[in-house]
């Protein structure tokens, strides 16, 4: 298996242009390896020549939105090492057809199957969530409401799963903790209130990014009376939203939230609010069907 330093720089300096740490994705990627490597790859030891070498096609087998494919190729390199070469055939971002070809990679085929199913791992998952993400900005079209992720992402994906929101054309909410507060209900709850816990945030960390979520049309008012900038609409009805949007008349920046579907998504970005977020682009993204085949 190559190491980090083993990736070409082109490649590196591509992970680093999309807002991934390079480091990290190699890493993880090495993890991800191990796991089907304890021993050797049975399977291509007792049935391929080692010294066949081929090109193998990363193929869409149906319609979507492509992120990943440099996630892919590092499993690739890091499998295949220096006797790896690459032909791009697509670009993470891409609209792409049930057939397209993503990525041609040539090598012994006993790495390349060996890398193959990490690699369509990472692709076939981040194209899934470029692709619902994209559905979502499709729907939105026209509208300045913008689709956003959250927080509910694959334990040790997050990155890379925020990247393919990107991706989709979607935005990132905040990736930590300690990037931006949200106060939410039980912080509501243990703080007395909707403005002595935007009182408290703001107090202690007065340069940091913060959005509060209320339930009631009172809470607004009030948040906005303290000169709260971000303010989340949790489970409103659309007509609700739509009079919080009035009220708010431009003071702060709104975000809707709570059980939105694909099939509300018009309708809640028409009364006006500036984000919609929806868990679901991570959560419970379908993947993208990818399959790798070798040329005969």
């Amino acid at each position: 298996m190559s190491s980090f330093t083993d990736l070409p720089s082109v490649l590196v300096n591509q992970l680093a242009r999309a807002g991934l740490d390079p480091r990290r994705v190699h890493d993880d990627v090495a993890a991800a390896v191990a796991e089907d490597l304890p021993g050797e790859d049975v399977t291509s030891a007792a049935t391929l020549d080692p010294t066949q070498v081929a090109w193998a096609d990363l193929v869409a087998r149906a319609p979507g939105v492509v992120a990943g494919l440099p996630v892919a190729e590092v499993v690739f390199h890091h499998v295949v090492g220096a006797a790896l070469q690459v032909e791009p055939g697509a670009a993470d971002g891409d609209r792409v057809q049930r057939g397209d070809v993503l990525l041609s990679v040539r090598g012994p085929v006993s790495d390349l199957l060996t890398a193959e199913r990490t690699a369509l791992n990472y692709l076939c998952h981040l194209s899934g969530v470029a692709t619902a993400t994209a559905r979502w900005v499709d729907a939105l079209a026209g509208t300045p409401a913008r689709v956003r992720d959250t927080r509910k992402t694959t334990p040790g994906l997050r990155a890379l799963e925020k990247y393919a929101v990107r991706c989709g054309g979607g935005v990132n909410h905040r990736a930590t903790l300690s990037d931006q507060a949200l106060v939410k209900d039980n912080h509501v709850l243990a703080a007395g209130g909707v403005v002595p816990a935007y009182v408290a945030v703001r107090t202690r960390y007065p340069d940091l990014p913060v959005q509060v979520e209320v339930t009631t049309l009172d809470q607004l008012r009030a948040l906005l009376e303290a000169g709260a900038p971000e303010i989340l609409l949790d489970n409103m009805s659309t007509e609700t939203m739509a009079e919080a949007v009035r009220i708010t008349d431009g003071r702060a920046r709104l975000e809707a939230s709570g059980g939105l579907t694909l099939e509300r998504a018009r309708e809640v970005a028409e009364t006006g609010v500036d984000l919609i977020a929806v868990g679901a682009l991570t959560h419970s993204a379908p993947v993208l069907d990818v399959a790798m085949d070798l040329r005969p």
